[in-house]
């Protein structure tokens, strides 16, 4: 009997491995087609349930070669799974939230997303009880699937890929207002990626202790190249105010003595 079930436990193994090339490989490849990452993320849960159904079977049968009664170990699995589905809560809420994200596609493969101040990433995979998501110090960080679908998640990615670059600055009083702002947005027009709908603008904001406070505002076409664009538009905003001879401050402050 030992034998048998070892061999039991070697042709539920060889099934399930040909089952997964023969329809997962395939499923995987036909997805790897289409432009949803939605496909992704559901043959990712799919596959991890029908393993644990596959080893959950396997072992019934066992049982059953023993002669091990199924029925009563079922009606005393059910009340057993009543207890276990108190202790395990916390999974199930993770299963089941992995589902609703998957299904409501607010969260997909490939999305930037930001959950806190410490968290935000690229998430790449959307498994049956967690979530992982890289990170720009491409550091993995493993979310559970209920803090995404009851948490506040910021999608960078939604509704489109196209993004706001805020870019705040200042100057010495005294500057011309018209004169720097168009300046900065002549510059700002000829930026990589900076779309023409909606229009780059540039906001005088607040007179400051020590400067004129501004902020320039414009989209680029992809979130992904949001770093690279603030960094061109910081340089050339520096060295077009600079070459131009408009002074950016730094804070300072004036003290008066008296005798």
């Amino acid at each position: 009997k030992i034998i048998y079930s070892l061999i039991i436990i070697a042709l539920s193994y060889l099934t399930y491995v040909i089952v997964d090339v023969i329809i997962f490989t395939n499923w995987k490849k036909y997805i790897s087609k289409t432009k949803s990452s939605i496909d992704d993320s559901l043959v990712n849960l799919i596959h991890g349930v029908l393993m644990a159904v596959w080893i959950v079977f396997t072992f019934l049968y066992i049982l059953s070669f023993w002669g091990v009664e199924i029925g009563p170990f079922l009606a005393g699995l059910g009340i057993g799974g009543i207890a276990i589905a108190f202790a395990l809560q916390s999974s199930l809420s993770n299963v089941f939230g992995g589902v609703s994200i998957i299904l409501d596609k607010t969260v997909r493969v490939g999305d930037l997303v930001s959950l806190d101040n410490d968290t935000t990433g690229e998430i790449l995979h959307i498994g049956l009880r967690s979530t992982k998501i890289k990170t720009f110090d491409d550091e993995l960080i493993i979310v559970p699937n209920s803090k995404l679908a009851d948490g506040r998640v910021q999608n960078i990615a939604l509704p489109d890929p196209k993004i706001r670059v805020p870019i705040p600055f200042g100057v010495a009083y005294g500057s011309n207002i018209e004169k720097v702002k168009k300046i900065v947005l002549k510059e700002i027009k000829q930026i990589k990626g900076v779309l023409d709908d909606p229009k780059p603008h540039v906001k005088f904001l607040e007179m400051a202790d020590s400067s004129l406070n501004f902020k320039a505002y414009f989209f680029i076409d992809n979130f992904e190249n949001k770093l690279s664009a603030t960094d061109e538009a910081n340089t050339r905003i520096y060295n077009a105010l600079n070459k131009e001879g408009i002074e950016i401050p730094f804070p300072q402050v004036d003290v008066h003595m008296k005798k």
